[in-house]
């Protein structure tokens, strides 16, 4: 099984970034690979078990399912059940924890799946940089 783990610092309050953060199918505002996204059946973006359809930037397709949320945490858990990348099993991570000194915001992205050996490297980098720390990035350009 593959991992992948990103952190980040944004210079901004927990409370903010989180108030971006929290919609499952906000991405589509702030992260620049997303072209396109929507809720299916009109279900709200926090409610366990809602499916965000989207299309990235170079045209692929994914669906993903809201697997657990917790506003007291601050964070939310995710898989994919539709994917251009050749991966299974897929379960994803998202956090944001307070940082006292400062007023800032540690974010947390992480994810595990399954992937061919030929395939990991590759699709590691993908999911790590391209996704999840360019999206720590246009976070923070946004909060």
């Amino acid at each position: 099984m593959a991992k992948v783990y990103v952190s980040g610092i944004i210079d901004a309050p927990v409370e903010h970034v989180w108030a971006v953060a929290r919609d499952f199918n906000g991405h589509g505002e702030w992260h620049p690979l997303i072209a396109e996204s929507h809720i299916e059946e009109g279900r709200p973006s926090d409610q366990v078990g809602c499916i965000r359809n989207f299309k990235l930037t170079d045209g692929g397709h994914l669906r993903e399912q809201l697997l657990a949320f917790s506003e007291r945490d601050r964070s939310f858990t995710y898989n994919i059940l539709v994917s251009p990348m050749p991966i299974e099993n897929y379960v994803a991570t998202f956090c944001c924890t307070p940082v006292t000194e400062g007023d800032k915001t540690f974010v947390e992205w992480s994810a595990e799946f399954d992937v061919a050996p030929q395939d990991e490297a590759e699709i590691k980098e993908k999911v790590g940089r391209s996704t999840f720390a360019e999206g720590i990035a246009a976070l923070a350009s946004v909060v």
